[in-house]
């Protein structure tokens, strides 16, 4: 498809999720202005955090973790299962379950056993069973409101838990670093909106190049849930096969595994994210890796974030990875909002 013809766009595009990637930058900054409100109890003695969720809610325990990392107090797990770990007890830990429909069958297993483990609980969600249960059970929810797909309110996910680690105390005011993510979005925006064309649209080029193509994502510290954000959305929104790697770790293993198989290599696309805030020594991994998979004669790319903050520099790179994914769409023609596949299993799941 030619990724200049906006009228084929919104024939592909049937429920708008151009829309949602575009109010993006704001969703942020109203995540942010609705967590300073709502209720939470003045908990004191928090030692250790952990954040319950799949998907889409997921990723925002894992954005909230990397970007609080050097300034937090406590230890932050992100949980991706049915079973909370053995340590994960008593007033001192608090498990924040987040699912944006408060049906997520994972989380709301984690919610019911925190009932027998004295933790202190807090709800993220829009509705749905896990808001039921959490009056019930006299927990705290925090509900907002998003009728969309999870994946298009990543805002809410990161912007509602960084407000509950500064409500308690447990991180500096992070205010100035979301006011500069979000002005910084919406300046890098100006280049990648779907009236821009791909001849200067660094989001279109990158889609061209992995058409047809397995893509792996390449990430560092700040930059490594993003790498993870834009396989997911790649998976999702372009119906397409995608994998991502940490680094320094993939140098330790994954790098090795870059020789075979050549006939394979012309169908691939290794894309870093880098990022000005990350340690010196990984900025060098990322040139030197990148620089090995091209020399193997595979098809590499870069994408530098923009901003000076560190929160910035996440939110700029996850948000050209949402429109990027969102081209890749559009070049397989493919409606970026529908997930069969995982509608299905989930069926499937619920009457096994």
């Amino acid at each position: 498809m030619d990724l200049n013809d906006l009228d084929r766009m919104r024939e592909i595009d049937t429920e708008g999720m151009i829309d949602h990637i575009n109010d993006l930058p704001d969703q942020l900054a109203a995540a942010w202005e609705l967590g300073q409100n709502l209720e939470l109890p003045q908990w004191e003695g928090i030692t250790q955090v952990l954040i319950a969720g799949m998907g889409g809610s997921a990723i925002g325990g894992d954005l909230t973790s990397a970007y609080v990392a050097p300034i937090c107090k406590v230890p932050i797990f992100v949980l991706r299962d049915y079973i909370l770990p053995a340590w994960a007890k008593g007033e001192n830990t608090l498990v924040i379950c987040s699912s944006h429909s408060g049906n997520t069958e994972e989380t709301l297993s984690v919610f019911e056993e925190t009932t027998n483990r004295g933790c202190r609980v807090l709800a993220i969600s829009t509705g749905g069973t896990l808001a039921s249960r959490a009056n019930e059970q006299g927990h705290p929810l925090w509900q907002f409101d998003h009728d969309f797909q999870p994946r298009a309110a990543v805002g809410f996910s990161f912007g509602l838990l960084l407000s509950v680690f500064y409500r308690l105390g447990l991180i500096p005011d992070p205010s100035p670093d979301v006011a500069e993510a979000v002005e910084a979005m919406k300046t890098q925006q100006k280049d990648i909106l779907p009236e821009v064309e791909d001849a200067i649209n660094p989001a279109k080029r990158s889609a061209g190049q992995m058409t047809g193509r397995w893509v792996t994502v390449w990430g560092a510290e700040l930059m490594a849930p993003i790498a993870r954000r834009w396989k997911g959305q790649i998976n999702e929104i372009a119906k397409s096969q995608a994998s991502f790697e940490v680094l320094p770790e993939g140098d330790h293993n994954s790098f090795q595994g870059i020789c075979q198989p050549e006939s394979q290599f012309g169908t691939t696309m290794d894309i870093f994210i880098r990022s000005r805030n990350n340690h010196p020594r990984n900025q060098l991994r990322d040139e030197f890796t990148r620089t090995g998979l091209m020399l193997e004669g595979r098809n590499t790319d870069f994408y530098k974030a923009k901003g000076k903050s560190r929160l910035a520099n996440m939110w700029t790179a996850l948000h050209f990875g949402d429109y990027l994914s969102f081209y890749l769409a559009m070049a397989y023609g493919v409606d970026p909002t529908p997930v069969p596949v995982l509608v299905e299993l989930k069926r499937q799941m619920k009457d096994a």
